[in-house]
């Protein structure tokens, strides 16, 4: 009797909405053995959690055979909400989360289990971000490229009275005030926690085909490591110049 390989595959995401909430995209990049697919997609309005969340579940939406699967991701929201139990613990209470609160994004936590269920095992591994991980860094690019594009979705689950701001304890996220929040110049507290954020040029490099503008520089949480891309920062890149360097 022949005994099938289990395939391994390891799964990076990344994902964000910009501002938050506000489009939103994610990437994924799945490896298996020497095989490399890269995946992405932008939303209409969302959340970062969300594009976190939507990230992990579109690549295991992917697989066709049973597999063990290694999730890198730099949200600590998605990893301890799996790996500390509490998408679990939120599902058994009928996802409450207290007596009276729902657990936020339980439409895709659902999904998420449901997901890790099929397989034969799925471990998520915390990964820090902006730190120069090349997956990690990747996917970024492609989570950025996807809200920045045409096709996007629409976040049929998501509800705007539910904003994500600070963890408040079981890797939860509650409303903070933070959509009054926008950051326009250097100085300005950022949204996710509250630094300040400074002014930052974006690295020098080759436009890629296609391209139409690019951004002069960004607004960076020293705190965080969360980026922040102003339409003001945009320059437009003329026809006759695409393959200069930007």
């Amino acid at each position: 009797m022949e005994i099938k390989e289990i395939p391994v595959i390891n799964l990076y995401s990344d994902g964000g909405a910009e501002p938050n909430p506000g489009k939103g995209g994610f990437g994924v990049i799945m490896y298996y053995k020497e095989i490399k697919r890269e995946f992405s997609q932008g939303y209409e309005f969302t959340t970062n959690n969300r594009m976190e969340l939507m990230g992990v579940i579109y690549g295991l939406e992917q697989l066709k055979a049973k597999s063990v699967v290694h999730v890198y991701s730099d949200s600590r929201y998605v990893v301890d909400g799996i790996e500390k139990g509490w998408a679990e613990r939120w599902r058994s209470n009928n996802w409450y989360r207290t007596k009276t609160k729902k657990a936020i994004n339980y439409d895709l936590w659902d999904r998420l289990l449901i997901l890790i269920s099929a397989q034969e095992k799925v471990t998520f591994n915390w990964i820090r971000g902006h730190a120069g991980h090349p997956e990690n860094e990747r996917c970024d690019e492609l989570s950025l490229a996807a809200l920045n594009g045409e096709d996007l979705l629409g976040d049929t689950g998501y509800q705007p009275n539910q904003l994500q701001g600070d963890e408040n304890g079981e890797g939860e996220f509650v409303q903070r005030g933070y959509q009054k929040t926008k950051e326009n110049a250097e100085g300005d507290p950022c949204r996710k926690c509250g630094t300040n954020v400074v002014k930052k040029p974006t690295k020098k490099k080759k436009a890629k085909p296609g391209q139409t503008y690019y951004y002069e520089y960004y607004l960076l949480c020293p705190g965080c490591k969360t980026r922040y891309f102003l339409d003001e920062a945009k320059r437009d890149i003329p026809p006759k110049n695409k393959s200069r360097t930007i």
